[in-house]
Formats: structure tokens, sequence, C-alpha cells
């Protein structure tokens, strides 16, 4: 006999697997659009109960193409309406995220994370945007004029510093997502963007730009070794160039240097500056 938390378990797995039927033949377009079921996918995503992607248990992640389906189809069932919050004035299909006194998070005006997006207890919102579909982990601060794109993974006691640019992912529908993982520093003005993976306890230096074919080249040793889609957990990166030639002649394109690794002894939350200057670099 199941135990009254196993019988609930069930019953919610069953309800997932019905809406993830339903969502994938209405996208598909072998279902007429179901607003209610739609609503609820929705409805599960702002609370947290489901994720776009979560990391599996051999370290890799995993991704829902179906609930990326879901944000695509809640556009269509929406209806644009005007919304007015204190003195600001808005007008969009998407609601903004409510309950932050409940959940534990703080927000500082005018901030701004759209329902649908999920933000874990002790998240802190500087005058910043979080998109529909993201998931921020307890502990994380997103400073000032930083965005968190769709559907972007953040991890726990992260720092997104000022102006950090975390890119989203709706369209094409297989992407992944941008991850950045547990405890990694995000410095001012960075992009990360095309399904990018960053790993845990990371440090990039500001103005740091990756893109799924930006090459991060890890400098330490006597051999360049060459990343790209992903960012080693520890890492410090700086931003770089490399030469390339074109028929007009050679020019120095972006790229990220891994000048360093973070020592585990090292607290998480240990300033950016402080990181830099261990490895010879100005703050």
């Amino acid at each position: 006999m199941l135990t009254r938390d196993q019988d609930r378990d069930a019953r919610d797995e069953a309800e997932l697997a019905r809406l993830e039927g339903r969502i994938t033949a209405m996208f598909a377009g072998d279902a007429p659009l179901d607003a209610e079921a739609v609503e609820r996918v929705i409805a599960l995503l702002d609370a947290g109960v489901v994720r776009v992607a979560e990391p599996a248990s051999d370290g890799t992640w995993v991704t829902r193409e179906w609930l990326k389906q879901a944000i695509l189809l809640y556009f269509r069932v929406r209806q644009m309406e005007r919304m007015e919050v204190g003195p600001f004035e808005y007008y969009d299909k998407i609601p903004l995220k409510r309950g932050f006194e409940q959940l534990g998070v703080r927000v500082v005006p005018p901030a701004t994370a759209r329902h649908g997006s999920y933000l874990s207890r002790g998240v802190v919102l500087m005058p910043s945007y979080v998109n529909i579909g993201a998931w921020v982990g307890p502990g994380t601060m997103v400073d000032t004029w930083a965005t968190v794109g769709s559907c972007a993974q953040i991890g726990a006691n992260v720092h997104l510093a000022g102006g950090v640019g975390i890119g989203g992912v709706l369209e094409p529908v297989q992407a992944r997502p941008v991850i950045v993982e547990d405890g990694a520093f995000i410095g001012s003005r960075c992009i990360i963007v095309e399904g990018v993976r960053v790993g845990e306890r990371a440090v990039l230096g500001a103005n740091v730009v990756v893109t799924a074919s930006t090459p991060v080249i890890d400098v330490t040793g006597a051999e360049p070794v060459v990343h790209k889609g992903e960012i080693p957990p520890r890492a410090v990166v700086v931003p770089g160039t490399r030469p390339r030639r074109f028929p007009a002649g050679e020019y120095h394109l972006p790229t990220g240097l891994i000048i360093g690794w973070r020592d585990a002894s090292v607290d998480q939350k240990v300033s950016l500056n402080a990181v830099m200057r261990e490895f010879g670099i100005a703050g």
C-alpha cells in the first residue's frame, strides 16, 4: 500500500505526464489550444515545482523542451493588458511575479521579475530583470541592471554583478539555456549567451563575453587548452583576444583567458577584486 506522501508524489507525476502530453500535442498542432493547461504549467514554473533544466546525478544537465514549448504557447493564450505598479504603467501579455515577502525575496524598486520565473529564498534583486522560465537559486544576488534571460538557470550563492547580461533561449526550442552553477561570480558587464555553462565557483572578470563558439583558453600550463560552450568549475577568467586572418588582413577577436583556478579553501563570497589581485591583475 502506498503511503500518503507516495500517493501524492504519484499523482503529481501523473499530472506532469498528462501536461507534458497536452503541451507537446498543442505545440505540434495535433491538439487544440488549451489555455487552462498552459496556465497550469506556467504556474508550476512560477512556484519552482518544475524547471526548464536541472542537474542530473552524473553532473550533466537535463533540458525539458516541453516546458519551453509551454512558455511559447503562453504568449499565444495571453492577451495584451495594462498593468499599474505604483507610478509605473506597463502594457504587456505576461503579468509580473508577486508574493515576494512570502517567498523571502528582497526586491529593490524598480526590479522586475515576470510571472513564470522562480526566485528562491534569500535572492536579492537590485534594479534588474528576470524573465519567464528563469530559475534563480537561494542566496543569489542579481545586481543593478543585470538581466536574467528566459529559462536561464542560476545556481545558489551566485553574484551577477552590475550590468551582467545572461541570455535567454526560447527559440530554437531544442537549445540548452544558459547555466550558471553554484557559487559563481560573474563580473560587471559580462555577457553569457547561447547555452553556455559556467561551472561551480568560477570567477569571470569584468567584460568577459562568452558565446557557444567563443574559445575560452586555459593559459595556466605550458600549452593552451581550449574550451567551448562552457567554463570549467573554479576557473578564473579575464577578457582576452586571439588573432584571426581575413581577406582584408589580420584582426583580433574576443576570447576568454583562464589565468588561474579558485582555491577550494577560499570563501565563495570573496570579492572579485581580491581574486584578481591573487592572480596579479589589479581590481
